[in-house]
């Protein structure tokens, strides 16, 4: 049976990621990860063992900053060598994306309030 392994975001904090890996076995060696930015290795990923069953570590990586610049930028966690994705996050910095989704339901809200506020005027002023 393979083992399986899940890493999961705890925090991105001060340029740090944070995250923990757990394997579905136990007394498995410390793995070695890399972050990878447009094909390239990057930045330093420490994986430190969470406890004595070796089923579970604290990873932690430094987010470098030359390469936050404008738009998106994309970061992958593999197992070092590997191929396979073990978690990503992007990054949005600099003006906001006019195609961003987060950006249209903000919209969306805002005029959803501003509809709800003169259906209810409309409404009290009706009743009266």
């Amino acid at each position: 049976m393979a083992v399986k392994y899940r890493l999961t975001k705890k925090k991105i904090i001060g340029g740090i990621y944070e995250g923990v890996l757990a394997a579905s076995g136990k007394g498995l060696p410390t793995p070695a990860l890399e972050m990878i930015h447009q094909g390239n290795v990057v930045g330093e990923v420490t994986v430190a063992p969470l406890g004595e069953d070796g089923d579970s570590w604290q990873v932690r990586a430094d987010i470098p900053m030359d390469l936050l610049v404008d738009g998106v930028q994309t970061f992958l966690f593999v197992f070092a060598g590997k191929a396979d994705i073990l978690d990503r996050f992007s990054l949005i910095t600099g003006d906001p994306v006019e195609d961003d989704i987060r950006g249209e339901i903000d919209l969306l809200r805002a005029e959803l309030d501003m509809l709800k506020r003169a259906f209810r005027r409309h409404c009290i002023e009706t009743m009266r």
